[in-house]
Parts: structure tokens; sequence; C-alpha cells
């Protein structure tokens, strides 16, 4: 990194307190686009002092927002939704360029997002409490689901406008105000959704976002006048916050790494089920924590390997605004560099190597960080292209007897994001969704992310804190229930000694 930033090429600013500034920090990043190597922006690792200021800017408009009414807020957010859609295919083209998926898939991202913006903007029925009359003689009582104070969030590059919006609609519908902190490898479409909010009509203060890297993060889950954190991203990362935030009394919950499975029975309809495990084995280069990263082959249906591999290998690999690309680059060359030094230790380990991705040729765009759909067969435990969350677009194939011997298989690994069977049986998928220890399940669907009314359910080794960060129980982690006792008197009744409840 320069210390200094070079004029010809933006720089990405700083939200606070309502004004997107310029950081005075000497660390700046490099924002890349990774079909090109492009210098797209210069992000800045902001200060201290930058982010005590968008915690202060948060602290003292939470003494105003917190009092908002609730139908005003919810209609903030019904405004914010109409503005993303209307922004749609620029925001996409930003997040296409900085982070390399395809505009189909990163109009996708947005969308699933704008599902839960959606979702904040019925508030009012949501952070409801609960009321009883006459617990006891003349006694009532009732729950409020207040909010928190200043919370924040820490995103991935993967997501770049998902997960920010999976986080800020939610904390901030519940009457919260919120620090951001995106990936500094592609924070700019955030930004701009982020003029988006300002225009939907979030006050100042409310929603703030600064940019950095570890000293950031520490700075977070550190800062006295944060009441909660939210975190996608790595298990060491995830780990290192949410350990942090618990020692310094924060509410927290972490979304980290997986090793999802889907099994394969024999029963199952071939072309469908194998399209749909490739499709969520290599699609965004495999850089999802809900990718299919393991195939489960049951009995005869080990005979479809062949099957598979083919549709691995017409899959186009190029820029993610070339027409009809099914994955774009890694996210970075450190990206690409790891995942080519898994797939050969994957060889060298014993694993078949039916595709081998590595060194496509992809014409205009040979500084690309690209790597083509790759498939090992016999893999197992151990090896390092199963223990390791792979994040690039490599499939392992299992191959087991029967269906209990998959689920045992499954159930053994520490990882619980999510998991899926195709078959057509109905017994099989029951005794599946039984069995399996994996918080989210899909039945003939290889990507089972809850839409914004349920909750990301992920789960084990997967998941740190016990709320999701979206739906009914991003209610209750962004809010605190109290809990009031009531009891009137009136003037001319003696009042009683003992007050203490009676449930005589």
């Amino acid at each position: 990194m320069d210390a200094a930033v070079t004029p010809k090429v933006a720089t990405v600013k700083l939200l606070i307190n309502g004004e997107f500034v310029e950081s005075r920090s000497s660390e700046w990043h490099d924002v890349l686009n990774p079909a090109t190597q492009e210098v797209l922006a210069r992000v800045p690792f902001a200060t201290q002092d930058e982010l005590d200021a968008a915690v202060a800017a948060a602290r003292e408009a939470f003494k105003t927002w917190r009092k908002v009414p609730i139908q005003t807020r919810a209609r903030v957010f019904l405004k914010y939704q109409q503005l993303i859609r209307e922004n749609l295919k620029e925001l996409a083209a930003i997040l296409t360029a900085e982070h390399g998926k395809t505009l189909p898939d990163a109009e996708g991202g947005i969308l699933r997002g704008v599902e839960v913006v959606e979702h904040a903007s019925g508030i009012g029925n949501l952070q409801l409490g609960e009321y009883a009359s006459t617990v006891a003689g003349g006694i009532d009582t009732h729950t409020i689901l207040e909010p928190l104070g200043v919370c924040a969030g820490i995103t991935p590059f993967n997501f770049p406008a998902m997960i920010p919006l999976w986080q800020f609609p939610m904390a901030i519908a519940t009457g919260n105000t919120f620090v951001l902190k995106p990936s500094e490898h592609d924070p700019m479409v955030v930004m701009r959704l982020a003029e988006l909010a300002l225009e939907a009509g979030i006050p100042p203060g409310v929603l703030n976002i600064v940019h950095g890297g570890p000293d950031i993060v520490n700075g977070i889950c550190d800062h006295p006048d944060i009441q909660a954190i939210s975190f996608v991203g790595s298990t060491r990362v995830g780990k290192h916050v949410y350990d942090r935030a618990i020692v310094t009394g924060k509410r927290v919950q972490c979304g980290v790494g997986a090793k999802n499975h889907a099994v394969v029975m024999p029963d199952a309809s071939k072309e469908q089920s194998l399209g749909a495990i490739a499709g969520a084995a290599f699609g965004a280069a495999g850089q999802r924590c809900m990718a299919i990263s393991v195939a489960v082959l049951v009995g005869e249906a080990q005979k479809w390997i062949p099957d598979l591999v083919a549709i691995a290998r017409k899959m186009k690999v190029s820029a993610g605004t070339v027409d009809g690309a099914d994955l774009g680059p890694l996210i970075s060359a450190a990206a690409k560099a790891r995942v080519e030094g898994l797939i050969e230790s994957g060889g060298k380990e014993g694993a078949k190597v039916e595709l081998d991705g590595t060194k496509p040729q992809i014409e205009g765009f040979e500084k690309g960080n690209f790597v083509g759909p790759t498939v090992f067969s016999g893999v197992k435990p151990g090896m390092s292209v199963y223990d390791q969350e792979i994040f690039g677009p490599v499939l392992s194939i299992v191959s087991v007897d029967d269906l209990d011997e998959a689920i045992a298989f499954i159930n053994a690994n520490p990882n619980g994001n999510g998991t899926a069977i195709f078959t057509s049986s109905g017994a099989a998928a029951r005794q599946f969704q039984d069995e399996i220890k994996v918080g989210q399940v899909g039945i003939n669907l290889p990507v089972p992310v809850p839409v914004s009314m349920f909750t990301f359910t992920g789960s084990r080794a997967s998941s740190m804190g016990d709320l999701g960060p979206y739906g009914k129980q991003a209610v209750l982690f962004f809010t605190q229930t109290k809990t009031v006792i009531s009891r009137w008197f009136d003037d001319d009744v003696a009042h009683p000694m003992n007050t203490t409840i009676s449930m005589k």
C-alpha cells in the first residue's frame, strides 16, 4: 500500500454523520477489477479518530432516531427498496466491476438484499411486544422490544451488497443506529447503496461507514459505545471478532466458514440434479459460503460422474460483463494462488482429478484471476480439498453405499451452514431432513437460503451466536426485551403493605 493517494484515481469516501468525507489516513488499498487488474479506486484504512467520529455521530443520532415513530421508520425502507430497484442495473455494474461476478449474479444478490429491506419496512408488525391483563389481582404485564443503541456490521467481499443489506436495514428499522465496515476489496457498491439510503430519508448519523483492515475491526470490537456486532466472513476472523466482542460485553453474531454437501440418490432426476449442483458449486467462482463444495453420490449415482464433469467442462469462464459467462474471476491474485495450490494438493494427496480448471485461457482478459471448474473424485476426509473451505470453483466427489452412510458422513463434518438432497423419494427426503445436523436443508435444490421473513440458520461451526442476521431473529438480536409489570390504585383504596404479586 502506498502512503500517498494518486490524484487521478477516485477515492472511496467515508460516511460520517450524513456526509461523505475524504479520509485523512496515510494507508490506502487499491480496489482492482479482478478480470483486468485495472485500478478502479483507492479505499482508505480509516484512522481510530475517524472510527470514533462515526460512532459519536451514531451515538448522538440514536437519541432522536429511537423516538421516531415506527411507521415513519417503515416508510423510509419502503422508499429505499424502491430506489434500489430503480438503480439495480447501475448497482450491478459497479458490483461486477469490483468483484468480478456475472451481471445476472450481481443483480440476483442485490435483489436478495432488497428482500430484507422490504421485510424491514414491515417493522411495525415485527417489533410488537406482548401484553397480558390481570396476571394477578389488578396487575398487568407487557413487554417492549427496545433498540440497543449503536450497532456495527463487518461484511465480506463475496456479497458486497447483499450482506450489508441483511444487516443495517434491520438494525436501523428497529430504532438503532449503525456503523458499517465493508470489505476493502469491493466497497464501491455499498457506498452507492448508502447514497440511496440517505435519499430514502435515513437521517445524518443513523448510518455511518468506515473502511479498513484489522485495526478497524479491533476498534469496532473494543469500542465502548458499540452495543452489538453482526459479522459475516472467514472462520479465522469471525472467531477473533466473536471472542473479542464477548470479552468487551457486546452482543455478537458471526456467520463464518462452511463445507456444504449435496447428496445425490440414484432415484434423483439426473439432468436437473447435476445441473443444479454444478451451478451451486461453480457459480460466483465458488466464492459463496453456501456453495456446494462436496457432492455425495449414493450407489448407482456414482456412475454419473462423467455426466457431471461434462456439464462443468461446458461452463463458460470469462469476465462478468461478458454475455453467457457462467463464472467470473476470483477476487484477487492471492485468492487465485491459494485455490491453485489446493487443487495441486488434491492430486498429490490421492484424489482423482476429473477436471482441472487451473490456468484457463480467457481471450482479452489474460491478467484476470481466473480458475475454471475443477472436479475431484475419490475425495476423503484428511485431504486438503475436503478439510479446507477452498472458496473457489472446486467440487469434491465422495462415494457412499447408502443414505445412512451419507448422513453419517455429513454429520461428521463440523460445519453446518447448508446441505441438500436430490431424490424422488419422500421417505428419503424425510429421513434426511430429520437426521441431518445442519441448520439449512434443501430438498431438490442446492442452496437453501431462506427468504427474508424466515432467518438464516447456519449452525454448529458455521455460526457463532444464537440469533440469525435477518428475519424474526434479527429483530430479537437488535432489541432488548423490557418487561413492565404494573398495578394502579384508586385514591380512596388503602394501599396494601405487601405489594408482592399474589397469584391467589
